[in-house]
C-alpha cells in the first residue's frame, strides 16, 4: 500500500514539473516571438498610386529596432538613417527625433514616400506568429512590414 501511494505522488510531481516547465518555456517563446527587436522588411506602404513594385523596384526598405536604446535605423531603398522612437503599450512615435540620413541621390520618389510616412505613424499591431508587423495612422494600415530571418 505504501509502495503504491509513493509512486502515485513521484507520478504526480513529475507531472506538475512537466506542466510547471512547459509553461514556462511557452512564455518564453511568446516573449521573444512577439516584439518589435529586429529588422522588418516592407511589404506594403499606402499613398502613392504607384505599383510597390515600382516604387521599389531595385531595393525594398527596411527598418531596424533596439529596444533596449529605443532606437531605429535602416535603409529606406536608397539611403541609410538613424534616429530614436519612442513607445508605450502599441503606441509608437518616430516625431520626437531629427532623424539622421545618408544624402545620395535617388532615382524615383519610394524613398521620399517611406521617409514622409514614418512620422505620421502612431501605433503598432504584430501578428500573433510575430512575424507580420503593421504600422497604422489613427486606425489607417499605412505600412506592413515582415520579419527578416537573422544573418
Amino acid at each position: 500500500l505504501k509502495l503504491n501511494t509513493m509512486k502515485k505522488l513521484i507520478l504526480m510531481i513529475v507531472a506538475v514539473s512537466a506542466i510547471l516547465i512547459s509553461c514556462k518555456t511557452n512564455q518564453n517563446v511568446a516573449k521573444t516571438e512577439n516584439t518589435l527587436e529586429g529588422s522588418w522588411e516592407l511589404k506594403y506602404i499606402t499613398g502613392p498610386r504607384i505599383a510597390f513594385e515600382g516604387l521599389y523596384p531595385n531595393n525594398v526598405p527596411n527598418i531596424t529596432f533596439d529596444l533596449k536604446e529605443n532606437r531605429f535605423s535602416g535603409f529606406n531603398s536608397c539611403n541609410r538613417f538613424t534616429g530614436s522612437f519612442t513607445i508605450d503599450n502599441n503606441k509608437i512615435s518616430f516625431q520626437d527625433d531629427k532623424t539622421a540620413m545618408t544624402m545620395m541621390a535617388c532615382q524615383g520618389n519610394g524613398d521620399q514616400v517611406f521617409m514622409s510616412t514614418l512620422p505620421k505613424i502612431n501605433s503598432y499591431n504584430m501578428s500573433k506568429d510575430g512575424k507580420t508587423l503593421e504600422f497604422f495612422m489613427v486606425e489607417v494600415a499605412m505600412m506592413r512590414f515582415e520579419k527578416m530571418e537573422k544573418k
